[in-house]
């Protein structure tokens, strides 16, 4: 937090001060009969052994005005005017735990993990998956939460505290927050159409007799085993969705998008209604609206599981999802495809886990909360394979084919074709679709919530005097921006557009940001003086363990993944449509859109900051004065 009045320093200590000092207008600082300040009962109205801030009075953040006093030490009082209103804090710590597992636990532990899984090797999989989680995803995520609950502050203004000349990565995780707005919410769109539509006594996507149907649909489910599946044919389920719902039929490519589906946009403007009337008044409304967001699913899947494990042909599933292929172990692809999976799952890098833990205590345990919820989400991943592969199981069973036939279809479509086919097919298959769709927007919705959260906690804390008092009409802004620039993912082309975005305008930039993240804030801002803030905070101070991760480990972990897609970028594909050469060209150039906000806020900095070029790279790189705390002061706020 940046001093807004030059700091008071008594030089004396503190009980030689005359008796009348200490009285503040707006804060008042009254000496007890040890000599230490003490609030009035109006001020420090709350628990004994508390201060007026509601931490803790034994240690406090830098950037509340914490207490920091020891014994043996010249006590020296330090008075920081800070503006009239404190930082908000969560309600309760269930709202931060749910909040942050919602916002890990999203649509790509359903469709993406179990996907991975299967083609990796099956159990053999878990292995590199665990090994990476270990030494690189969980180090993050517990890092993450570390650094904003100490330094209080979003993505963007944390670097005064950290390390300036590395502030364009808070703009360029912004710049990432809002391309993942532009297509994340699209998806939940198409959830909501099928969600609508499922509300008929017979679902829309078992038969052929629709309009939009073509002379390819076959239905193999519901006409006897008399029905020849052909190289051409095509089935309900897919039609429905590529036809029906996305209308990619319509589209020539990226070059001729077409025009925008009125019945999508429609869904997308109840999801940001939603999303606005959720998050517009803080985490004080948003951590009560995850109770709901993030449990929910739970009780879903674990619907979906009980279901799917009373099917004909579940086993045959469950064995292909979990029989390990230890010969798989010895490609790198599998590797490569671990440390990504734990890393986007987890979800460091997004700004998000920076906000969420700046609303904490001073003296939360971030530690264990990042092993608690860090566990969750792969927990949760391992469970939506048995969800998904028990269904696949059925499937194969039905259409007398081996699970590997049916189970083809990878990402969204894997959702909205293959379950969604045999949802249709199973008995009260209306029930079971809708609390599926409905599912598969509570799980989006939280990652919404936090992904634009992370946003509106940065841009608040770099522009206080500005948007402090503004928060609705700024969240209605982001809102605007982030519904106007989904538009091209609403036409009849949209889904190659969201495909385009998913691939390039949050892989290797995010990965890369968090890179230089680990880089600054290990080998620059250092080490020790992040244990001595970890310790803090939380009584004790990381072990050899962790700094070795944090300083070699993990980066080697983030260079890895990002080899990984230097020598094997996407591959640009979707249905039967081939994306044209100057589309790969698109994809940089939206990926480099980001990023470029790194070296130009370096090359900014060095020039509006005076003195030699060996003056301005020290200043660039050293953090702001007034922002540590002197071992033996004791430091408290006048509000």
């Amino acid at each position: 937090m940046e001093m807004n009045e030059p700091m008071m320093r008594e030089s004396s200590p503190l009980s030689s001060a005359p008796e009348n000092e200490g009285l503040q207008e707006k804060g008042r600082l009254i000496r007890g009969d040890n000599g230490a300040p003490q609030g009035t009962e109006k001020e420090f109205a709350g628990e004994k052994g508390s201060v007026s801030n509601g931490y803790p009075s034994a240690t406090q953040s830098p950037g509340e005005g914490g207490t920091v006093a020891m014994p043996g030490c010249p006590r020296t009082l330090v008075v920081q005017q800070t503006p009239g209103s404190h930082r908000e804090t969560w309600s309760k710590k269930m709202d931060f735990l749910l909040s942050v597992i919602g916002y890990a636990v999203d649509l790509g532990n359903v469709w993406r993990f179990p996907y991975i899984c299967y083609q990796n090797g099956g159990g053999a999989f878990l292995l590199p998956y665990l090994l990476m989680a270990l030494f690189g995803g969980v180090p993050l995520f517990y890092m993450e939460l570390a650094l904003g609950q100490y330094h209080r502050s979003g993505c963007i203004s944390i670097w005064k505290h950290i390390c300036p000349i590395f502030k364009g990565i808070g703009f360029a995780i912004c710049i990432i927050a809002l391309y993942i707005a532009f297509y994340y919410n699209t998806i939940m769109a198409w959830a909501m159409y099928y969600f609508l539509s499922s509300f008929n006594y017979q679902l829309p996507w078992t038969s052929c007799g629709n309009p939009w149907n073509t002379i390819n649909c076959t239905n193999y489910l519901q006409s006897g085993d008399n029905v020849t599946w052909e190289p051409h044919s095509v089935s309900p389920a897919e039609e429905f969705y590529t036809r029906r719902v996305l209308q990619v039929h319509r589209s020539g490519g990226l070059h001729d998008l077409g025009s925008v589906s009125w019945q999508l946009a429609l869904c997308l403007l109840f999801i940001f209604t939603i999303v606005y009337f959720s998050i517009w008044k803080g985490v004080k409304t948003s951590g009560k609206v995850v109770w709901v967001t993030a449990t929910f699913p739970y009780v879903v899947l674990l619907v979906l599981l009980v279901r799917g494990a009373t099917l004909p042909g579940a086993w045959r599933g469950v064995v292909f999802y979990l029989k390990p292929d230890w010969s798989k172990l010895l490609s790198t692809t599998v590797w490569v495809d671990a440390a990504a999976q734990i890393f986007f799952s987890l979800g460091p890098g997004f700004g998000v886990l920076l906000a969420f833990a700046s609303y904490n205590p001073f003296h939360n345990n971030c530690y264990k909360d990042a092993i608690v919820t860090s566990s969750i989400n792969c927990l949760t991943s391992f469970m939506s394979g048995f969800v998904i592969f028990t269904v696949l199981g059925y499937m194969a069973e039905m259409r007398h084919l081996e699970v590997s036939e049916v189970a083809k279809d990878t990402g969204p479509s894997l959702l909205f074709i293959t379950y969604a086919e045999a949802i249709a097919n199973m008995p009260a298959s209306t029930f079971f679709a809708i609390i599926f769709f409905l599912m598969i927007i509570m799980l989006g919705l939280d990652s919404t919530f936090a992904g634009l959260e992370g946003v509106i906690t940065a841009m608040m804390d770099e522009f206080p005097d500005l948007l402090s008092k503004r928060r609705e009409l700024f969240v209605l802004g982001i809102i605007s921006v982030c519904f106007l620039g989904a538009l091209t993912t609403l036409t009849y082309g949209g889904a190659y557009v969201v495909k385009l975005f998913e691939d390039y305008a949050t892989g290797a930039p995010v990965i890369i940001v968090v890179f230089l993240e680990v880089i600054a804030v290990s080998w620059f801002y250092g080490m020790p003086r992040f244990c001595r803030d970890v310790q803090l905070m939380l009584g004790f101070s990381p072990g050899w363990y962790w700094r070795i991760l944090w300083v070699a480990i993990c980066p080697i972990f983030l260079l890895f993944i990002i080899c990984s897609f230097l020598v094997f970028p996407p591959q640009l594909k979707l249905f039967h449509y081939d994306y044209p050469p100057w589309s790969t060209v698109l994809g940089y150039c939206i990926g480099i859109s980001s990023f470029i906000c790194v070296p130009a806020y370096m090359v900014y900095l060095l020039v509006v900051t005076p003195g030699t070029l060996k003056q301005r790279l020290l200043k660039s790189i050293s953090p702001e004065p007034g922002i540590e705390i002197p071992r033996c002061d004791i430091i408290t706020n006048a509000v």
